[in-house]
């Protein structure tokens, strides 16, 4: 990979988890966002954000962590929300796929921080 290389890094803002993915992220990363995911849904907060802002490309299994990721926080009784604005691919990811209704989803890390 050329540029910068893909970090999952899990921060706490206004007292709601946040999950940023930096960078190209796949396969190669879906232990890190498992457990980034997994400890979120476990702090007992209302919302996790998942701030997919500064990620270039997605492939199919960040989509399955997503996926793992909501329902764990159903069943905790959190809401997960992705942040954009999405970069090309990742957004072409959502909408080939049909995931993007799945999701709730919010254009900016400030509106899914606040809505």
């Amino acid at each position: 990979m050329t540029g910068d290389e893909a970090v999952v890094t899990t921060t706490t803002d206004r007292g709601v988890a946040v999950v940023s993915l930096r960078g190209d992220i796949d396969e190669e990363h879906a232990p890190a966002l498992a457990r980034a995911f997994a400890t979120a849904a476990a702090t007992g907060r209302a919302r996790t954000v998942v701030d997919l802002s500064c990620t270039r490309f997605a492939d199919s299994s960040v989509l399955h962590a997503l996926f793992d990721a909501q329902r764990a926080h159903r069943a905790a009784g959190a809401v997960l929300v992705l942040a954009g604005p999405l970069h090309s691919a990742v957004r072409r990811l959502f909408e080939v796929t049909g995931a993007a209704s799945a999701f709730r989803m919010a254009d900016s890390l400030e509106a899914a921080l606040t809505s």
